[in-house]
C-alpha cells in the first residue's frame, strides 16, 4: 500500500462507498484536498466525496490546482483541472477527473 493509499484509508475508516455520481456541488474549492499520487477528496458535512481521477500519479500537494468549471457551483467530471508548478507558476500537469463517490458513516441501527 502506497503512502496516499494509507492517507486515505485511514481518512475513510469505518465510512461506506456510496452509489458514484458525475457530479457534487461545491461552494469553492478550499475543502478539496489533493492526497498525493492516489485521489482528490472534497468534505460535505458528514460525507467524503473521493475522485479517484484518471490521472491519480498526476496528483501531487505540492501543486496549485486552477479548476475551470463548466458549472460554477458543481464538480464534475467533465471540469478540467490543471497543475501549476507553485515556485515557478509553470505548467506542471492535468487531472481528468473521473467519477465521485461518497463516503459516508453507516446508520446506526435501532
Amino acid at each position: 500500500m502506497t503512502k496516499g493509499e494509507a492517507k486515505l484509508a485511514k481518512l475513510l475508516e469505518g465510512r461506506v462507498a456510496g452509489e458514484p455520481t458525475n457530479c457534487i456541488r461545491t461552494f469553492g474549492s478550499r475543502n478539496i484536498t489533493q492526497i498525493d499520487g492516489t485521489a482528490l477528496v472534497y468534505k460535505d458535512g458528514k460525507t467524503i466525496w473521493v475522485n479517484r481521477t484518471r490521472t491519480p500519479d498526476a496528483i501531487d500537494d505540492s501543486e496549485i490546482m486552477v479548476i475551470k468549471r463548466f458549472d460554477g457551483t458543481n464538480l464534475c467530471r467533465t471540469d478540467h483541472i490543471t497543475l501549476v508548478d507553485r515556485l515557478s507558476g509553470s505548467f506542471s500537469g492535468i487531472i481528468i477527473l473521473d467519477d465521485f463517490v461518497p463516503y459516508r458513516m453507516p446508520e446506526s441501527e435501532g
